[in-house]
């Protein structure tokens, strides 16, 4: 086995509290599936017959995921704050091999293998994932008159390959400039900076780098800490080298850090026989399989989608993007799944769009319009209803006469006759009384 792979799904979902309050983060329905099920779908289409799933153990109980791979679930106590390098950490006796990290809310058509290849190919520490960053066009709902979180640009340097990582660096870590390492640019004195990319938070990690967080108890999280630390370690000597050959007079204190230093980890490969790097039938990347071969154990790299679906939902913006994206998702995907399933019952079948998703057992009254919309399973919507731009999840009884446009309707909400809403977020098990505004 060449990987393993892990799946967080513990996460609270903090920055869309108004949704996870009463549906936890791995069970929102994104085009009537569980989002936990888009990272498993996306590793069983890649060949992982295994998986290890970090969750809370109420998630486990209700999940009902059609996959034909073995869920290995780990359960982090409800009492437990952990980070994600915390969570991987909790899981190392697991780890034997390489290992292929994903978040649960990453919803992506990627093909797998481009960051896999990268890895294998230059026998990385790291790769990973970005897109640019996409921000949800259309209003918000429940966000009226709410300010928006400022978010804090990262910058991201790459070689002129586009995918050998020099540089990562959060703006909210900086001070009025914008430092680099001379150390980066006598190897690398062409830099791209690039802004507006959204780390997709799938990495691929040397086993190494797992033994390293184990130790260095320090790194709570992989995306804000770990990360940036092997980006950095990439252009710097070993500690043991920067404290002099003769360790022999080396305190304890140094000692205790050289045991944190990356490089004390890494294994020397003696079954690498330094092939003739101009001749090697790998070599894509002839300025740097030289150092792949002599120097440089440090490597990261990146692969940046150009095209395709790549979301995080992380916000209530994206996740109502996501579910907008979901009919084209999955026909690029191949699941010729009706979007209309078998068991609804709709009266007049003509007036459904056909980029709207409506789940089993629901039932559609007369004259009853549903555009661009996600309908979940078990909802009642009767006659003379009309529908835009919303997500209905499951058990929802909407009344005769309602008008819904661009809003969110959670599980067991009830709308009373002839209430007319707007870009609205209804909680769970809400009731929304007659001719409601």
């Amino acid at each position: 086995m060449e990987f393993q792979a892990v799946v967080m799904a513990a996460g609270g979902g903090s920055r869309m509290t108004d949704l996870t309050s009463s549906i936890p983060k791995p069970l929102l329905p994104v085009g009537n599936r569980p989002l936990l099920w888009y990272p498993l779908n996306l590793l069983e289409r890649a060949g992982f017959e295994e998986v290890i799933v970090i969750t809370r153990k109420e998630i486990q109980k209700v999940l009902n995921l059609d996959t034909k791979m073995k869920l290995d679930f780990v359960f982090i106590s409800d009492n437990m704050d952990m980070g994600t390098a915390d969570s991987l950490r909790h899981i190392h006796q697991k780890i034997k091999t390489d290992v292929l990290v994903l978040s649960c809310d990453l919803i992506t058509d990627v093909d797998l293998y481009k960051v896999v290849d990268l890895f294998r190919t230059h026998d990385a520490t790291l790769s990973m994932l970005m897109k640019k960053t996409h921000e949800p066009t259309e209003a918000v709902p429940g966000q009226k008159g709410k300010k928006k979180p400022v978010e804090q640009r990262d910058f991201i340097g790459v070689d002129d390959t586009g995918k050998r990582l020099l540089f990562m660096a959060n703006e909210a870590d900086l001070d009025e400039e914008l430092v680099i390492k001379r150390s980066i640019l006598q190897k690398h004195p062409r830099m791209h900076i690039r802004t507006g990319l959204m780390d997709a938070h799938l990495y691929c990690l040397k086993k190494y780098v797992v033994d390293f967080l184990v130790e260095n108890r320090t790194i709570t999280s992989l995306r804000s800490e770990l990360i940036p630390h092997l980006v950095r370690r990439q252009f710097s000597s070993p500690m043991s080298l920067q404290q002099g050959l003769d360790n022999k007079e080396m305190d304890q204190k140094k000692k205790e850090q050289t045991s944190l230093d990356i490089y004390s980890f890494i294994k020397e490969d003696n079954s690498l026989l330094k092939p003739a790097p101009d001749n090697s039938c790998w070599n894509d990347h002839r300025g740097d399989m030289n150092e792949t071969l002599h120097e440089g154990k440090v490597r990261c790299y990146v692969h940046i989608m150009k095209e395709g679906l790549c979301y995080r939902v992380n916000t209530l913006g994206l996740y109502i993007e996501a579910n907008r994206q979901v009919p084209k998702l999955l026909l690029n995907l191949g699941l010729e799944e009706p979007l209309v399933h078998g068991s609804a019952q709709i009266t007049d079948r003509g007036m459904v769009g056909s980029d709207s998703i409506i789940g089993s057992c629901t039932q559609v009254g007369e004259k009853t319009s549903i555009k661009h919309s996600i309908i979940g399973s078990m909802c009642t919507i009767k006659d003379k209803v009309k529908i835009t731009n919303c997500i209905i999840m499951n058990s929802v009884t909407i009344e005769e006469g309602c008008c819904l446009q661009g809003s969110v309707i959670c599980h067991n909400a009830v709308i009373e006759k002839g209430a007319d809403i707007k870009d609205c977020l209804i909680g769970s098990d809400q009731r929304l009384e007659t001719k409601g505004k």
